[in-house]
């Protein structure tokens, strides 16, 4: 039966209609808010990944450092509180949607990253522990994980920057507030300063 030319038209003018929505989605940054997001995903999956790399070690960690009978107690007890309120936070992928727990999140590991760092310098005052070599082999993979911590929270900062940028920008700003993209929180300057300063520790102090 042959097609009447009503609906010859009517199929045309679907096709350059949909042609047209491809085109405008992709003129105002629609298929990029796609790729930076699920690449904010991705860098954040590994974020969480390290994270609780060091979450594992750090029983093993605490184990060796009981050993010693004289350890500084106060220390070895702030790293387990700081252990027991980072991994208490439910890292869901919605978290970096939500700036009031991503900052919680971010407070609690920075909080860990320190009680972890005066660990590592108060063991330095402890033979013992220096010539255990189990706890020096903890002690290279914590700084391996620190270091993978680092790398994942830079490729974070990067992608995150990369998609607020987007959020932002004309005409790519527009597409946002039509599918309700907002602004991720990120890892804050005082948070990483925090991470990066190293800790005071008075040897003499009893």
């Amino acid at each position: 039966m042959p097609v009447s030319s009503s609906t010859r038209f009517s199929r045309l003018s679907k096709a350059i209609a949909a042609a047209v929505v491809v085109a405008s989605l992709s003129g105002c940054g629609y298929n990029d808010f796609q790729r930076l997001d699920e690449q904010t995903k991705s860098s954040w999956s590994e974020v969480l990944n390290q994270y609780q790399r060091r979450a594992d070690l750090i029983p093993n960690i605490v184990a060796t450092v009981k050993g010693e009978a004289s350890f500084e107690q106060d220390t070895l007890t702030k790293v387990i509180e700081a252990r027991s309120k980072a991994t208490s936070i439910q890292a869901t992928p919605e978290l970096i949607n939500n700036p009031e727990a991503f900052n919680k999140f971010q407070q609690a590991q920075g909080e860990l990253s320190g009680a972890l760092s005066r660990l590592m310098v108060v063991s330095e005052n402890y033979p013992n522990l220096k010539a255990n070599q189990g706890f020096q082999d903890l002690r290279v993979q914590l700084e391996g994980t620190e270091n993978r911590i680092t790398v994942a929270r830079n490729r974070y900062i990067k992608s995150v920057q990369d998609y607020n940028v987007l959020v932002r920008s004309f005409p790519s700003n527009l597409t946002a507030k039509v599918f309700s993209y907002e602004v991720k929180p990120n890892f804050t300057v005082q948070n990483e300063a925090q991470i990066s300063t190293p800790p005071t520790v008075d040897f003499n102090k009893k």
